[in-house]
């Protein structure tokens, strides 16, 4: 279960005015039919987020405990860095439309996903919990949670969220849980 909320947490504080959440507007702005967005936001992010998991899960295994734990440390050290600096969408990546909604949402979110935070942060929660569907589950859960308000309420929202404050509670968690881990916390734990 702590994986899934730590999953869940992380992502769905590190999404907020992330590129793929500023897609998710773009595309709710041009398509204005949200159901095929929302689940093709579903689809693209459980799709990658697998992949990443299944990534983060055989790194883990091919370092070894002592090696892992310095690389998960600083990883998640340099997320908290990465989180506080601000994304912007590229137009291209919303430029699949003759593809129709729901396929141009699954492609452009997948490719917007490839490398970013979310994505990198999810093959370090696999490698530091070893719980892979709790993981994929609640990554795709805090995607969810940062990106159907979005596609739903759009540009009446976006202005009231001080994105800097919750940039910075996200590097806050990535932080701490970076140093938990160099020094090792909840080894004796299973995690």
């Amino acid at each position: 279960m702590d994986a899934f909320l730590v999953a869940t947490g992380i992502v769905g504080l590190a999404e907020i005015g992330d590129k793929t959440q500023l897609l998710a507007f773009l595309l709710a702005t041009r398509f204005r039919r949200p159901l095929p967005i929302v689940a093709g936001i579903f689809v693209a992010t459980l799709l990658n987020h697998a992949f990443a998991a299944a990534v983060g899960a055989l790194v883990s295994e091919l370092l070894g405990p002592s090696v892992m734990r310095w690389v998960l440390g600083l990883s998640f050290l340099g997320m908290a860095v990465w989180t506080m600096i601000p994304d912007q969408v590229d137009e291209t990546e919303a430029s699949l439309a003759k593809f129709g909604v729901f396929a141009t949402t699954v492609l452009s979110f997948f490719i917007a996903e490839m490398g970013d935070k979310t994505q990198v942060a999810t093959v370090a929660l696999a490698a530091r919990y070893q719980d892979i569907v709790a993981v994929v589950a609640g990554t795709t859960f805090g995607m969810m949670l940062a990106n159907v308000p979005a596609v739903y309420f759009g540009e009446r929202i976006a202005n009231k969220v001080p994105l800097t404050l919750v940039h910075g509670i996200a590097a806050l968690i990535f932080a701490g849980l970076g140093i938990a881990t160099l020094l090792g916390v909840g080894e004796g734990f299973g995690f």
